[in-house]
C-alpha cells in the first residue's frame, strides 16, 4: 500500500496562496504551489471556498521537495 500525502492550499481573494502545508521553510507558499503544479498537475483537487489539495504518493512529495530546495538553493 502506497503512503498518500494530502497537501492542503488555502488561497487569498486575490487567488494568490495564503497557506499551503509540507512547505519547505526557504520557498513562499506561491513558490511550493508553483512547484507542486509542475511535479503533479493532474492530482490537485480544487474545493470550495478557496480551498483545494494535492494528492501525492509520499515518493512524489519527497521528489518535488529535493527539486524545489536544490532550486532554491541554486
Amino acid at each position: 500500500m502506497t503512503d498518500i500525502a494530502i497537501i492542503h492550499v488555502r488561497f487569498a481573494s486575490d487567488g494568490t496562496v495564503a497557506e499551503i502545508s509540507e512547505r519547505p521553510s526557504p520557498l513562499s507558499p506561491q513558490q511550493w504551489f508553483k512547484e507542486l503544479s509542475d511535479a503533479a498537475p493532474t492530482l490537485y483537487q480544487a474545493l470550495a471556498g478557496g480551498r483545494g489539495i494535492f494528492r501525492l504518493s509520499r515518493q512524489q512529495l519527497e521528489s518535488a521537495r529535493e527539486k524545489a530546495l536544490a532550486g532554491a538553493a541554486a
